[in-house]
């Protein structure tokens, strides 16, 4: 989390998509989150993304992935399993699995994303680095921030 940001909350009751309505309509990264809870053992956050997303996976954690709205594509392990998501599916990438969103079919897209144990913002690992990077990924991690 950046120095700049509130500390999320040790519990509570989180409205899904007023904290969607708040991230903004167009970003330099691929995605804009916002933490909705920020513990050791797992993290939940809300996150858009604006441009499709290349192979890439995080070392440090599991990733589930609940479609708040829009709609896109996706593969795990090889681009031949591509298929489709929408609003109400879950996916889910366990840590090291390599995994990309190609599409955005609708927008806004939206996730809740619970992550176990908790991933750090700086956790993702492009296949290809030179499509990407910590700072070019989440805005958290752009310099400047």
């Amino acid at each position: 989390m950046a120095e700049t940001d509130p500390a999320p909350p040790a519990t509570g009751r989180f409205d899904i998509i007023a904290e969607a309505l708040a991230l903004p309509a167009t970003a330099d990264t691929l995605l804009v989150d916002t933490y909705l809870t920020d513990r050791e053992a797992a993290s939940a956050r809300v996150f858009r993304v604006y441009r499709p997303t290349p192979p890439h996976f995080h070392r440090g954690s599991d990733e589930y992935l609940y479609v708040v709205s829009g709609r896109g594509t996706f593969w795990l392990g090889d681009p031949a399993t591509e298929a489709e998501f929408g609003p109400g599916q879950l996916l889910f990438f366990e840590r090291g699995t390599v995994h990309a969103l190609p599409t955005i079919l609708a927008e806004p897209l939206v996730f809740l994303s619970i992550d176990t144990p908790r991933r750090a913002p700086t956790d993702i690992v492009f296949v290809d680095p030179a499509q990407g990077s910590p700072e070019t990924f989440m805005a958290r991690n752009a310099p400047g921030r």
